[in-house]
């Protein structure tokens, strides 16, 4: 009985076959053309039609059992556990401004400072820990578009509005995750926030060395003049 690659081959291959064709010796050369398509169509023929493979079980590596022991929180202690309904309030607003869209304003200026400070009703000293802090798993998450369209709303609101710590936190981080070389709207931005920086530097009511603001504005303006190299913004040693 023919194999299908011996109904096949002649048709896409003719063949003379002579006498010596059944006497070909499959370990030797072959002598001519035809001699070689015959030895690979009858080499063909000899192959089974299934191979089902050998697996030694005793090499195939043991699946491996881990045990994972969890373990629970600590128990509050007594009048140290929030109220059910603050922290579903707390879950409702995290999960309102936890992932805003890249165009929305309002929602990234909420999330960084904090709702009351982002529309200037409060105090930075009084809401100092309003808003969520940029955590490294939050900021590394950010694609560079993200970065630059939450760092153009900042200091958009910076250009309106007093320095705050948690808008300092922010931008440093923002900063921090700013690649190099600088694309053309990036080198914008940041010389604006040098300027509002030194603007509000040289406004200080104080302009005491002692005031609280002075370290950050000093700290941004050097990042954007030294480290991202607009060195024409860069403060001279006096």
């Amino acid at each position: 009985m023919k194999s299908d690659v011996e109904d096949l081959m002649p048709r896409l291959l003719p063949i003379e076959c002579g006498e010596t064709s059944s006497v070909l010796n499959l370990d030797g050369p072959p002598r001519n053309p035809q001699e070689y398509l015959r030895q690979v169509q009858l080499e063909a023929a000899l192959c089974p039609e299934v191979v089902v493979a050998k697996i030694d079980p005793k090499k195939l590596k043991k699946q491996q059992t881990v045990n994972i022991s969890v373990a629970e929180c600590h128990a509050a202690p007594a009048g140290f556990s929030p109220s059910l309904d603050w922290q579903q309030r707390q879950v409702s607003s995290f999960s309102d401004v936890r992932q805003p869209k890249q165009a929305d304003e309002e929602g990234w200026k909420q999330f960084c400072l904090g709702e009351r400070v982002s529309q200037g009703t409060l105090s930075s000293h009084a809401d100092a820990n309003v808003g969520f802090p940029p955590f490294l798993s939050i900021v590394s998450r950010f694609s560079q578009a993200t970065v630059l369209t939450v760092l153009d709303i900042l200091i958009s609101w910076f250009e309106e509005r007093d320095f705050v710590p948690q808008l300092g936190r922010w931008l440093y981080a923002l900063l921090a995750c700013l690649e190099k070389p600088l694309l053309p709207e990036a080198h914008s931005s940041i010389r604006q926030l040098a300027r509002r920086c030194a603007q509000l530097r040289s406004n200080l009511v104080r302009c005491s060395k002692d005031d609280d603001n002075l370290p950050a504005l000093n700290l941004l303006i050097c990042l954007v003049a030294r480290y991202f190299e607009q060195n024409d913004l860069a403060d001279q040693p006096e």
